[in-house]
C-alpha cells in the first residue's frame, strides 16, 4: 500500500493534560451538509477505539467560512474536513499548505494548531489510491494508460495520485473541455485531452478507467459512453457510492473487468485527518463500511 500522506512539519494533535475535562472536537464543514457520511464513519471509529471525542456535521454557508474557522478552535475544535463547495476557498484561508493540496488547488482536511495556524492538506488522492489497492491489490498504476472521465476537483485528486504513482499516459475528457486543458496545462505532458464526443475512444488499451463525476449517482443520469473499446482486463472504478454499484461498474464488470466502487475513497481519505486529531490510526476493514452504509 502506498505512504499515507502526511502533513509536513505538522505533529499529531498533543495529548491532553493528565485530568483535563476537554474533549477534541472534530467535524465536516459542507453547504448543505445533511447528506454526509462522515459523522457516522469518525464515529465508528471513536467507538471503536473508546476515545473521548466527537465528530459533528457543521453547515455552513460560503460567506460565512472564514469566521467560522477561524472561531472553531476557540470552542475545542482541532480540525475538519471540508466538503463541497467550500475545498477551494478553505484552502484559500489556511495558513500552511501542504504541495499535495496547492497542486491540487482544493483542501479537505484542516488542523487547527495550539499557535493558531490553519493547516491544510488535501487527502483524496491517497483515498483513491488505498481503496483500489484495498480491493484490487494486484493493480500496478504503470501497468498502462489511465483513463480519467471528468475534470473537476475529485478529478484533480485522482489524476496527481495517478501520475505520482507512475501511470505513464493519462487520458482525460470533460464536457467542457477548458477544464481538462487546464489540467493538462497544470499537471503536464503525460496528460492527454479527449474531446468528449470521442470519449470511448480514450478506453482503448487503458488498464485503469475512472469515472470522478457525478454521472451515475442517484437522482443523476447514468454515465453513458460506449464500452467497446475496454480491455476485459482493465480496472474500472467509480467515485459515486451511492449506489454502490453504478451502471457503469456493471456494464464494464459484464465485460469481463476488475471492478471497485467508490466507498472505500471515503473512508480511506478520512483515516489521516482522525490519526491527526484523535492520536490512533484507525483500521477501513468491513465492519466500518457496514456502519457507514446503514
Amino acid at each position: 500500500m502506498t505512504d499515507e500522506p502526511h502533513f509536513t512539519g505538522i505533529p499529531a494533535q498533543p495529548p491532553l493534560p493528565a485530568g483535563s475535562s476537554a474533549v477534541p472536537l472534530a467535524g465536516v464543514i459542507g453547504w448543505p451538509i445533511g447528506h454526509s457520511r462522515s459523522p457516522r464513519l469518525h464515529g465508528h471509529w471513536l467507538k471503536r477505539y473508546g476515545l473521548r471525542g466527537h465528530y459533528v456535521p457543521l453547515a455552513v454557508a460560503p460567506e460565512h467560512l472564514g469566521q467560522v474557522l477561524h472561531s472553531l478552535p476557540r470552542a475545542g475544535f482541532v480540525g475538519v474536513n471540508v466538503t463541497i463547495p467550500h475545498k477551494e476557498a478553505a484552502l484559500a484561508l489556511a495558513d500552511v499548505v501542504t504541495d499535495r493540496a496547492a497542486l491540487i488547488g482544493a483542501a479537505n482536511t484542516l488542523i487547527f494548531r495550539p499557535d493558531g495556524r490553519i493547516h491544510a492538506d488535501n487527502t483524496d488522492g491517497y483515498g483513491f489510491i488505498a481503496n483500489v489497492q484495498q480491493h484490487a491489490p494486484e493493480w500496478q498504476a504503470a501497468a498502462g494508460p489511465a483513463a480519467v472521465i471528468g475534470a473537476g476537483g475529485a478529478a484533480r485528486a485522482v489524476v496527481a495520485a495517478l501520475l505520482e504513482h507512475g501511470v505513464p499516459e493519462l487520458r482525460i475528457a470533460n464536457r467542457t473541455r477548458i477544464r481538462a486543458d487546464q489540467i493538462r496545462a497544470e499537471f503536464g505532458a503525460r496528460v492527454v485531452v479527449y474531446d468528449w464526443a470521442q470519449i470511448g475512444n480514450m478506453l482503448e488499451g487503458a488498464a485503469t478507467v475512472v469515472n470522478s463525476t457525478s454521472m451515475g449517482m442517484e437522482g443523476m443520469q447514468p454515465l453513458r459512453m460506449p464500452l467497446d473499446a475496454l480491455r476485459p482486463d482493465a480496472l474500472v472504478t467509480d467515485l459515486v457510492y451511492t449506489p454502490l454499484d453504478t451502471l457503469f461498474l456493471a456494464e464494464a464488470r459484464a465485460r469481463g473487468c476488475r471492478t471497485v466502487d467508490g466507498l472505500g475513497m471515503l473512508l480511506h481519505q478520512a483515516a489521516p485527518g482522525f490519526e491527526r486529531w484523535f492520536g490512533v490510526k484507525p483500521e477501513v476493514d468491513a465492519a466500518l463500511r457496514m456502519a457507514v452504509l446503514e
